[in-house]
């Protein structure tokens, strides 16, 4: 256990009880049967993208397509990483991801070039934190049924993830790089909605600014790139934070993203700004 760690449980072992994150984990039941067996609503699922378009940042549109296009081996998956010695120990060091993660003083104290830097860098410039993705879907779940179990643990791990997919795989927030991130996160957590709004989204990006740019393969690239690396929601982050950058990428086969980095490069001799493809900034 690394000092992040043990800080972390001292500080927060009452806040962590509430995500069934506290010592008591174990006594929770595996899985509650009461929870709904989520199917296949593709109409639904278009519809929720529609409204998506109107605003890129309206999140609760993002969590309803999933709702509508779900994975349908979460539960074995879950199941199965939960009770294998290693999904015990990440429990017991990370019960609730976002606490280690908003830590900036902390991470700030790992190595220069280190993955925490690189981090809080891309958090503190997009002005992000990770308690703000759980606030979200807070809102968007404030009306539905809670469900006390250990599996709400593994559910709430592969949402607190995903930023540091961007840093990790070097995607932007632009339209295109959260595309890319979307398809990356297909092949770790293969929910049809990864997919469906990744290349909806490509194919819109397409359709908006015409151009020679190679908007699908990157989106595809990325999905080879998720499928290559071990599914990071079930590594111990804490683990890989005081690790140099390029060596975290290294140890998990995260190679360069070319095609995205082509797109760019199109636009960008083209005189669009890659995180403005509309021009919306400048008008």
């Amino acid at each position: 256990m690394n000092a992040l760690t043990a800080n972390f449980e001292a500080d927060t072992s009452q806040d962590a009880g509430q995500y069934a994150g506290g010592r008591d984990f174990l006594s929770l039941p595996l899985y509650d049967e009461r929870r709904p067996h989520l199917k296949l609503r593709p109409a639904k699922a278009l519809h929720h993208f529609r409204e998506l378009l109107k605003d890129k940042e309206n999140t609760e549109e993002v969590f309803r397509i999933f709702e509508a296009l779900p994975w349908r081996e979460l539960r074995k998956s879950g199941e199965r990483f939960l009770t294998s010695e290693r999904g015990m120990d990440v429990r017991v060091r990370e019960p609730f991801l976002p606490a280690i993660l908003d830590d900036h003083a902390a991470l700030r104290r790992m190595p220069e070039g280190s993955l925490a830097h690189a981090y809080c860098d891309f958090m503190e410039r997009e002005g992000l934190t990770a308690q703000g993705l759980v606030d979200e879907f807070d809102r968007f779940a404030a009306d539905k049924p809670k469900y006390t179990d250990q599996f709400q643990w593994y559910m709430n791990r592969m949402r607190d993830v995903h930023d540091m997919l961007h840093v990790l795989t070097g995607y932007g927030r632009d339209a295109l790089g959260e595309a890319c991130v979307l398809a990356f996160t297909y092949s770790q957590q293969p929910a049809l909605a990864h997919l469906f709004i990744g290349y909806m989204a490509g194919l819109n990006i397409g359709k908006q600014v015409k151009s020679s740019a190679p908007v699908l393969r990157a989106i595809r690239e990325a999905q080879g790139l998720g499928k290559a690396c071990p599914r990071i929601a079930e590594l111990a982050i804490t683990d890989l934070l005081p690790m140099q950058l390029d060596e975290v990428r290294r140890k998990l086969n995260i190679t360069p993203a070319m095609h995205y980095r082509a797109a760019h490069a199109v636009w960008s001799s083209m005189g669009v700004d890659p995180y403005d493809l509309l021009g919306k900034k400048a008008a």
